[in-house]
């Protein structure tokens, strides 16, 4: 389909428009930690295989993080396994594990690199037991107990936090100029495997990279003021603040947590975007508009 004048002229213009990001962001780390809807809606989730393979093919090193709780959940219903939640955890029993390794370290990360693939690029898919790449340990969770009047530990199983990343996988990986997609499992000491938040995972995986850029997909419009008004442009210092005066609460708090932690560890920004937006990350990183939140140590 041939294209007119204006159209044609408007392509050139957000071509010339990503140059400088082009030219800034070559050679560096991306992490994007792929979830919600963009998982599980085709064509969102072939606009973000579609991304990725443009940031590798303009020079940046994207590394995927990606979840896969709603997958989870199907496969857990239809094999008539029990499910619960504290604190908005899953509980992980043996059971589940198993399924949460066949979902997230199978189908899910075998069909985001086949994604990939079908858009032109090369992937290799991994969990972190492979290499050991993530160190993980138990994770202790504790809850207030009106019986006792105090708090009391709440064994949630298989559900862990990261202890430590070796990075040498990903540097082979990349080193061959593939994109590494990364399964949010990791193993213990005594060789226990744990179901980790791919949020989590992602922050850490940035901060021992020394990421450019933490990018976290969401099922929401970003970081919210209490008028319901977008905010973006943040400090670390500015966060900080609104933690403290309760505009961030609830689930956003876990994911701006890790945001905070990875740029005040040498990220050199977070942004929280819209999953369900097409080709967000494209927008977030080669526009002057952008979307979602931006943190970084100071305001811009």
């Amino acid at each position: 389909m041939s294209l007119d004048r204006e159209s044609a002229l408007n392509i050139a213009e957000v071509l010339t428009e990503a140059l400088p990001y082009i030219q800034q962001f070559t050679g560096k780390t991306i992490v994007v930690k792929f979830g919600g809807n963009a998982m599980v809606d085709p064509e969102l989730h072939e606009s973000f295989a579609r991304d990725i393979v443009l940031m590798k093919l303009v020079g940046m090193n994207p590394v995927v993080v990606h979840g896969g709780g709603p997958q989870i959940g199907e496969l857990l219903k239809k094999l008539n396994i029990h499910t619960e939640f504290v604190n908005g955890m899953r509980v992980t029993d043996s059971a589940t594990m198993d399924v949460v390794e066949m979902v997230l370290g199978g189908s899910v990360n075998k069909e985001i690199v086949s994604s990939i693939s079908r858009a032109g690029g090369k992937a290799i898919g991994v969990t972190g037991k492979d290499g050991q790449l993530i160190r993980a340990r138990k994770l202790q969770v504790s809850r207030y107990s009106p019986e006792l009047g105090a708090s009391e530990i709440i064994d949630i199983g298989h559900v862990g936090e990261v202890e430590q990343i070796d990075t040498e996988v990903l540097q082979v990986i990349l080193g061959s100029h593939f994109i590494p997609v990364i399964a949010p499992i990791g193993v213990d000491r005594e060789g226990n495997t744990y179901n980790i938040n791919a949020d989590l995972v992602a922050g850490k995986i940035a901060e021992v990279m020394q990421a450019e850029k933490l990018m976290l997909l969401t099922n929401t419009a970003g970081l919210l003021d209490k008028e319901g008004n977008i905010l973006t442009g943040l400090s670390t210092r500015q966060v900080d603040e609104l933690i403290r005066d309760g505009t961030i609460t609830g689930g956003m708090l876990p994911k701006i947590d890790c945001a905070l932690d990875a740029v005040k560890s040498g990220v050199a920004s977070a942004h929280i975007i819209d999953g369900r937006v097409p080709h967000a990350i494209l927008l977030e990183i080669f526009t002057n508009v952008g979307i979602g939140t931006l943190i970084t140590r100071r305001a811009s």
